[in-house]
Parts: C-alpha cells; structure tokens; sequence
C-alpha cells in the first residue's frame, strides 16, 4: 500500500506546466485590477473634488488650502475657485507603481466660478 502511495506522489504530471501558465496570468490579473482600482478612485476623486469646488463657491465659504484666482479685464473681475483633492492607490501588485516610475496618489483639481454676491 506505501508503494502504491509513494508511486501515486511521485507522479506529477501537469504541475509545472500549471504553475507556468497560472503565475503569469496571476500577475497580468493583479495588475489589470490595479489599473482598473486607480481609474475607478481617480474618477470619484474627480467628482468629488468638482462637487466640493461648487459647494463651496455657492456658499462662499473656503479653506485655507482652496485657490482663488482672479480673471477678467477692466470692468468686472471674475473669479474662479480651484480645490485639490488626492487619496493614495492601493498596491495590488507590490512595487508595481514604483517600477513605472510614478507615485501611487490620485492628484485631482476641481473648478468652479464664485458668483458675486449681490447686496
């Protein structure tokens, strides 16, 4: 019966073609995922930061860190409210982002025009 046993374990027909076909593919689905997270999180970074941009030249009520740039010529001025927003990607594939060169944060901007308040 140990023989039986011994002959059956030592018979492992498939298993290095397996893991030759399995690990690439593995890898190729990590880093497919990982480009799908960082568009997904830069998309909703991306309305939330123009969502916050226009609630907040709506109730005029800024942060510190929001600028206010100012456009127009002699008459009336117009100004545009730019906020920030990053969040940092998760790391599906370990030293991937590295490896090409970036860095693993979504930098997105939000924009909006400040009306004038009339009085």
């Amino acid at each position: 019966m140990f023989a039986r046993l011994r002959k059956h374990l030592k018979r492992e027909d498939g298993n290095v073609e397996s893991a030759l076909v399995i690990i690439p593919l593995m890898i190729l689905f990590l880093i497919g995922a990982q480009i799908i997270a960082a568009t997904n999180m830069r998309n909703a970074d991306l309305a939330m930061a123009q969502g916050d941009a226009a609630a907040r030249a709506i109730s005029q009520e800024f942060h510190p860190d929001d600028e206010i740039v100012e456009i127009g010529g002699r008459v009336e001025k117009i100004r545009v409210l730019v906020t920030h927003r990053s969040h940092t990607v998760p790391q599906l594939v370990p030293g991937l982002i590295e490896l090409m060169g970036g860095a693993p944060v979504t930098d997105v901007v939000g924009v909006a025009v400040v009306e004038p308040i009339n009085k």
